[in-house]
């Protein structure tokens, strides 16, 4: 058999961890629980240094977007979880139908984003501007902790949308195997062309010319399982976006 087909074939009994994979993603969750949590000590530490300048300055901020944002948030929290419920039920097209769905909530998201970014820069109210130069220190610090944890969050949204976008065809595939039906006693088979669920070969030239082998493709457990884990820590990734939104949100915009 030629070296592809025997490397298809291994391909086939590759062994997949999904502890390790829903391991290692929760760990990965909590380095990124570090990184947010370091920002939010920070922000309380400058709060309680400059009350009434953290006070003043999150009024100018626009609590129509901000509770919009968070709306989008949640919804697409939702629609990530049925997402993944309708992939365990193996209902490939309603999982990816939520999938993508989830992706233009969070395309929403970083569009008010945009928006509101715009009119503060448009208004002087940035790190390093002249504007922003002749107000109180709190209110600096403030802007500065602003653009920083939400572009950050921003960026993670983004990463989010990308992964999403690279599951979608994994969402979306059957994962199956292949089964031979038939095999041939002629040695050194070269497999050369396939077709549907068949694969012709070429053996020695004193053989028969060519000999049909006859495959069955069926539905793979292990690729199936390691499908899911690859949706469901998809879905662990974008449900942290959601939850440090779910703390940016009260701290920028509600505490006034």
């Amino acid at each position: 058999m030629s070296d592809a087909a025997l490397g298809a074939v291994a391909r086939e009994h590759e062994h997949h961890d999904a502890t390790g994979a829903k391991i290692g993603m929760w760990l990965f969750l909590f380095t990124e629980f570090l990184l947010f949590g370091g920002l939010f000590l920070l922000y309380a530490v400058y709060r309680t240094k400059f009350p009434a300048d953290f006070h003043f300055a999150a009024t100018t901020l626009d609590v129509r977007l901000g509770t919009v944002n968070t709306a989008i948030l949640l919804t697409s929290s939702l629609t990530m979880v049925l997402s993944v419920a309708a992939h365990e039920r193996d209902n490939r097209k309603l999982s990816t139908a939520f999938l993508a769905l989830t992706m233009l909530l969070g395309l929403a998201f970083l569009v008010n984003k945009y928006f509101e970014w715009s009119t503060k820069i448009d208004h002087g109210l940035f790190p390093g501007a002249a504007e922003l130069a002749t107000h109180a220190p709190g209110e600096k610090l403030f802007y500065g902790l602003y653009y920083a944890m939400t572009g950050l969050h921003g960026l993670h949204v983004l990463i989010g949308i990308a992964v999403m976008a690279f599951v979608l065809p994994v969402a979306a595939r059957r994962p199956r195997r292949r089964v031979r039906l038939g095999t041939q006693s002629a040695s050194r088979l070269a497999l050369t062309a396939e077709a549907g669920g068949e694969l012709w070969a070429e053996t020695p030239e004193d053989a028969v010319d060519e000999i049909e082998v006859s495959f069955l493709y069926e539905h793979n457990e292990e690729l199936a399982k390691r499908d899911r884990i690859v949706v469901e820590n998809t879905g662990l990734y974008w449900h942290l976006v959601d939850i440090v939104w779910i703390f940016l949100f009260p701290l920028f915009y509600l505490i006034t």
